[in-house]
């Protein structure tokens, strides 16, 4: 199959059959990836959407930096000892050793309170500032659980380090053309039954003139490794049946063509599910390339993995796959 050639008789048979939705995408550079599309992103704007409450919150918590995620507990913190030292700064002498109305001081007892230091300075000698206490020292409880909590699910939350290389390729691979790239595993253990999928996203107008979205999904000759340990090589013919059969580079990027990767397997270590995303642009696909070799061995037998060649390409050997 020469790259980009049609048949001139199927292609009329066809045009007679259905007109063809016309696609529309914009450049690349002005095209956002949609492997990456999220709420958090600054060119997406959601509106209608009902508010998640607390879920979403827990969400976001656990999702922020860990800079952000401990000016929030600081800010929760500081909140929460200022609400009850304004509680006790309402009964001036509620609190014996604390200056009448003090809130410095008020804030101070707050903190002894709710962290159950207790140095003994001040203490509660009123029912209003005792029951004040009580219901401080029970709230503290929580806090201390709920910070527990996160940041535990923070820390013990399983991360994937799996590299993708920064380009596919579309050559020949036993007398076929087809799709290939690549994927590593950085953390060098094992990812037990890890599933790799492959989809083509365009961007296409019906004959309606509706602008939709559209997901093709790419078969892989083996989208299945029982343990993913060292590096990936994943392929996809395109035969007569790929969504890629008879497209250009110059097709892909008229369509808005982005290849979406999704990766997943258990990790060994933490035994849960661990999930890895990429996706290629058109101009990140090349043409008529080969990768350059990352497994070799050493003159004392050993296997010997070169993660300097992983992005590396170099010509293919030959005329095309024509």
């Amino acid at each position: 199959m020469a790259r980009g050639r049609r048949n001139p008789k199927a292609g009329k048979t066809a045009t007679r059959r259905a007109r063809k939705p016309r696609a529309t995408a914009k450049p690349a550079e002005e095209r956002p990836r949609y492997a990456t599309l999220t709420s958090a992103r600054k060119d997406v704007h959601i509106v209608g959407a009902e508010a998640g409450g607390i879920r979403d919150l827990y969400h976001g918590v656990l999702t922020i930096p860990w800079w952000g995620f401990f000016l929030f507990m600081l800010g929760a913190f500081l909140s929460a000892n200022a609400i009850f030292a304004f509680l006790y700064w309402l009964d001036p002498t509620g609190v014996a050793g604390a200056h009448p109305h003090s809130f410095a001081d008020d804030f101070f007892f707050s903190v002894e309170t709710l962290s159950t230091i207790g140095y003994g300075g001040m203490t509660p000698k009123s029912l209003y500032a005792n029951v004040v206490m009580t219901a401080e020292a029970f709230v503290g409880l929580g806090l201390v659980a709920v910070a527990t909590g996160l940041i535990f699910a923070r820390v013990s939350r399983p991360t994937a380090r799996v590299m993708f290389s920064r380009v596919a390729l579309i050559t020949a691979f036993d007398g076929l053309p087809s799709l290939m790239f690549r994927a590593a595993n950085q953390r060098g253990n094992q990812i037990l039954e890890a599933q790799a999928s492959v989809s083509l996203f365009s961007e296409v107008i019906t004959v309606e003139g509706e602008r939709m979205r559209r997901f093709q999904d790419l078969e892989l000759v083996r989208s299945r490794q029982p343990m993913f340990t060292l590096s990936w090589l994943l392929i996809h013919r395109i035969d007569g049946s790929s969504p890629l059969h008879g497209h250009t580079a110059e097709s892909l990027q008229a369509i808005g063509a982005e290849l979406v990767v999704a990766l997943n397997g258990v990790d060994d270590v933490f035994a849960q599910r661990i999930y890895a995303r990429h996706s290629y642009l058109p101009d990140e696909i090349l043409w008529d390339r080969q990768f350059a070799d990352v497994l070799t061995v050493d003159d004392e037998g050993r296997r010997v993995v070169n993660y300097y060649n992983f992005h590396e390409v170099k010509p293919r050997p030959g005329d095309g796959f024509d």
